[in-house]
């Protein structure tokens, strides 16, 4: 246990250096973490073992994929039904082209200008269609925009997007099987029965039993991530389904909202920013910049060319169709998850994965910093909007509403 909270202690000790640092420097929180985990692996790597923060352990790996589920939980969460039935057709084209034109033009420049074989090029397509669902939530949650329809709109395109490219995995490498059915059928059962189930817990335990809306939540995220691994799908994509069909009911309940936050974005998802730079390779790419630079370029000029023109037709602002178009170039959690998928059942070699996660990885950081420097559509902020969802929950004040007492004692005092 030692080393395990001696390492613990580093990990969070980057995390608070991460936030300092966003905090000076005035970008986003999770592309700080990004890169002072590049740096922190770099310097490791340099001077010591770069197993000596154990990035690939299992609680490590645990405890980065836990941020990652109840990130994307959030960032579904934050969807209006009422919202989405609204900008149905903006998000589904957005989201749709988002896929199509980086597949494309991505698994054209690896087969024809990189001379990969097919396999490996329609992977590198695959990887590096999807849009950072998890970089896209914590910059809309540290802006203030998860509350505008501007911000709805872009998670919509983002889930749109990113559903397009596990289909796409799953239709070419992974063959459908009796193990697929069985976990749609439950994903399908859970969307009618998570709804009614949810309230009526909430009612009768609410307000009486600590936290018991968050346990009975991460339960069934652990058990569908579990049921997704089993049948060879990731464990992020029933966690945005069950934050969507939840999006109605639990977003509605601010304090449950923001402790949830807490635990994710004060612990979870530090680790899993931090260990995704930490494991690209600085040496690599400096060996070989072009193949790099290469794949970047291809992913985020198919982007904006696939996209720009359509944004255009729902967005007169030219920041806000810029500020769109360069957040949805984003690249992290499923582009990560393709790429060694592929690495994992030798679609592509251990080099050719390093490019695709460098160029994932930069795609994080490449197009947010731009937007979040250049295009930030800041009239549609309020700056009382934004500083309502900082979550500060480390006073007595939070454990009394940990208690439910507050909420009791508030619904009490309502009647």
């Amino acid at each position: 246990m030692l080393e395990i909270f001696t390492i613990a202690t580093v990990w969070l000790g980057l995390a608070v250096v991460s936030t300092i640092l966003a905090n000076r420097l005035k970008i986003s929180m999770a592309l700080m973490e990004i890169c002072v985990g590049a740096l922190a692996g770099y310097i490791v790597s340099r001077f010591a073992d770069p197993e000596i923060l154990h990035p690939n352990s299992e609680w490590i790996k645990f405890v980065s994929g836990s941020g990652a589920i109840l990130l994307t939980f959030l960032a579904g969460a934050e969807l209006d039904p009422e919202s989405l039935k609204v900008k149905m057709k903006e998000v589904s084209v957005v989201g749709l082209l988002g896929f199509l034109a980086p597949f494309l033009g991505c698994t054209v420049l690896a087969y024809y200008v990189l001379s990969w074989d097919v396999r490996a090029s329609l992977l590198a397509g695959v990887a590096l269609s999807t849009t950072s669902m998890a970089v896209v939530y914590a910059v809309m949650l540290e802006y203030g925009f998860n509350k505008t329809e501007y911000g709805k709109g872009i998670l919509g395109a983002c889930f749109i997007n990113d559903l397009g490219t596990v289909i796409a995995l799953g239709l070419i490498f992974a063959p459908f099987n009796w193990k697929t059915l069985v976990f749609i059928v439950v994903c399908v059962a859970v969307v009618f029965v998570m709804p009614p189930l949810t309230a009526r817990l909430t009612r009768m335990y609410g307000n009486r039993t600590a936290a018991i809306r968050t346990k009975w939540i991460v339960l069934v995220l652990f058990a569908l991530g579990t049921l997704a691994l089993w049948a060879g799908s990731e464990a992020v994509l029933p966690a945005y389904i069950v934050g969507m069909i939840l999006a109605g009911t639990v977003s509605r309940d601010e304090f449950f909202i923001r402790r949830l936050r807490t635990l994710t974005i004060g612990f979870l998802t530090p680790i899993y920013f931090l260990r995704a730079g930490f494991l690209v390779s600085i040496p690599a790419i400096f060996a070989a910049p072009l193949v790099f630079l290469a794949l970047l370029a291809g992913k985020v000029a198919s982007k904006i060319f696939g996209l720009y023109p359509v944004i255009g037709r729902f967005r007169e602002s030219k920041k806000e169709r810029w500020y769109y178009t360069l957040l949805m170039s984003t690249g992290l959690t499923f582009g990560s998850i393709s790429a060694l998928y592929g690495l994992n059942h030798g679609i592509v070699s251990q080099d050719q994965y390093s490019f695709l996660i460098a160029a994932i990885i930069a795609s994080a950081v490449v197009p947010t910093l731009i937007a979040n420097m250049a295009f930030l559509p800041e009239h549609l902020l309020k700056a009382p909007m934004a500083d309502e969802e900082v979550p500060q929950l480390d006073t007595i004040s939070d454990t009394w509403e940990d208690s439910g007492l507050d909420d009791y004692l508030k619904s009490k005092k309502e009647r």
